[in-house]
């Protein structure tokens, strides 16, 4: 990114190349009249390059991604060797506040975007993002977690027939690639109508840190910033053990009955067609229905509630991938 001058203004601040500095990212206040602010980490190297943007927490309640980000700051990846890297670890605060995945006003961020300036509370924490920090930005590595229960293998979601996203999703070294279409309003759309690539990181569920999605999610952005050339010298860059799966199609498997539901195999597993999966249950020992598979595929997503009820996702399942996958 080309800065006049070579300073980056955002959210208030002007930071030289060489500088580090921590803005504010705040649109209003709780209830009682006390301030939010959001820190906004922000380290330039002297030599110009890209710049990236972490961000996490655009749903409240998705902890893990939040942890990601800080990680990244803890750990010191976000001191690049070129260009300029920028941490936002929680978005929707007000969300995170009170561990929901809405705003208080019981909208999603993510199907607000670009926001407004004088809308609801979660649309003007989108248009100030819109207006005031995305423009900076080259690139953005985006991180999520499943919704409820369901627990995401670790995946990247991007938009299909786009080389440079099958790029990045390779050396980012998630086991699965996910091909999703932008959804309208929600913020990957936003930044792909300003030609800004996002990497959007799936993994784990909410309300839950898991140490191995955590390691995934670290270790590929450390790949992508290598990748850039912008990984600091002294942090090692683990290679990726396994080329990820495409995925091209998917599907649901949802509950038949009510009941109490027990899983027999975790996420990244391959199955075959017919092989039982789980099993739903009563309390009183006169249920006991066996979920089977559809089809052979990977399961890349597992709900993992011991409650079920009928016509809730239990497990997510590949139905189609890239024939160099077979």
């Amino acid at each position: 990114m080309n800065y006049p001058n070579g300073i980056l203004t955002i959210l208030g601040k002007s930071i030289k190349r060489g500088q580090s500095a921590e803005a504010k990212f705040s649109v209003a206040k709780l209830h009682t009249n006390t301030s939010v602010d959001v820190p906004v980490i922000i380290h330039r190297a002297k030599k110009a390059g890209p710049t990236v943007l972490f961000t996490a927490g655009i749903h409240g309640d998705e902890v893990n991604g939040i942890e990601v980000v800080r990680q990244i700051i803890a750990q010191g990846i976000n001191k690049p060797k070129i260009g300029t890297i920028i941490c936002l670890p929680v978005i929707n605060i007000f969300g995170f506040i009170n561990l929901q995945r809405e705003f208080p006003d019981g909208r999603d961020l993510n199907r607000v975007f670009p926001g407004s300036k004088s809308g609801s509370l979660a649309s003007r924490v989108a248009y100030h993002l819109m207006k005031e920090v995305i423009p900076n930005v080259d690139y953005i590595v985006d991180f999520h977690t499943g919704g409820a229960n369901r627990f995401n293998a670790p995946q990247v979601r991007i938009a299909a027939n786009n080389e440079k996203y099958d790029e990045f999703a390779k050396l980012f070294g998630a086991p699965f690639v996910l091909y999703s279409k932008n959804i309208k309003k929600s913020f990957r759309n936003a930044c792909n109508n300003l030609h800004i690539p996002v990497i959007l990181f799936e993994g784990g569920k909410s309300l839950h840190i898991d140490k191995h999605i955590t390691n995934v999610g670290l270790e590929g952005s450390k790949r992508f910033l290598h990748h850039l050339g912008m990984l600091n010298d002294t942090l090692e860059v683990k290679q990726i053990d396994n080329h990820p799966v495409f995925i091209l199609e998917s599907k649901w498997i949802r509950a038949k009955y009510s009941g109490m539901f027990k899983p027999l195999f975790n996420i990244n597993a391959y199955v075959e067609k017919g092989e039982v999966l789980g099993y739903i249950t009563d309390p009183f020992g006169k249920l006991n229905h066996a979920i089977k598979a559809s089809n052979r595929g990977y399961l890349i997503n597992v709900n993992e509630s011991p409650i079920v009820y009928q016509g809730d996702a239990v497990f997510h399942i590949t139905t189609k991938i890239k024939a160099d996958n077979d």
